[in-house]
């Protein structure tokens, strides 16, 4: 008789809250960050130190054209999307300061007025394809600074499908970006 493994009971995934309570609770290594991306717990690092001159240019861009009340910051701080049961914790966001008022550990992702993503190998996966969804149902814009491909895109007019509008440049060339920044970033430092 040949013996086989029988489960004794099955268990569910953890449910959203049961997982950000546990990026809340964890003790992320420094130079990392936690996200729960596709219903999992992800660890990756911060981004590589060649990307800060890029990004402090675009957050010192953006800084000036962000609505009133609202930050433009690079901190590790993560936002929850509960209809689509996600955390993400963007390289560079802008988001209503009121947001960081509240107790907790999790921003709300109605805060966002901007979110940007400077991909990695490791990331460009979850920045062009999963994100890209969330993000487009809820915040305004989202930018994608492709540092393998040497362009960013901008993403706005979100719906409940995903963003209507895309448009995207080579490093080096302007970059308009809509409403509610109504500005033009200059890439070529990036």
């Amino acid at each position: 008789m040949t013996e086989r493994a029988t489960p004794i009971e099955t268990l569910s995934p953890p449910s959203f809250e049961t997982l950000l309570r546990t990026v809340a609770e964890m003790d992320t290594p420094d130079g990392f960050k936690a996200e729960l991306i596709r219903g999992k717990i992800v660890v990756s690092p911060f981004s590589a130190l060649r990307y800060l001159r890029s990004m402090r240019a675009l957050r010192e861009q953006l800084k000036v054209h962000a609505p009133e009340g609202h930050v433009t910051e690079t901190s590790p701080f993560l936002f929850r999307f509960p209809a689509a049961e996600r955390a993400y914790g963007p390289d560079l966001f802008v988001a209503d300061e009121a947001a960081f008022e509240e107790d907790g550990r999790h921003a709300d992702s109605a805060a966002l007025s901007l979110v940007a993503e400077f991909t990695s190998s490791s990331t460009k996966d979850a920045d062009w394809n999963e994100k890209l969804e969330v993000y487009g149902r809820v915040v305004p814009v989202y930018l994608v600074a492709d540092v393998q491909q040497k362009e960013i895109t901008c993403f706005s007019d979100p719906s409940p499908h995903g963003y209507r509008s895309r448009k995207t440049v080579s490093f080096g060339e302007d970059l308009c970006v809509p409403e509610p920044f109504d500005c033009t970033i200059d890439t070529t430092g990036f």
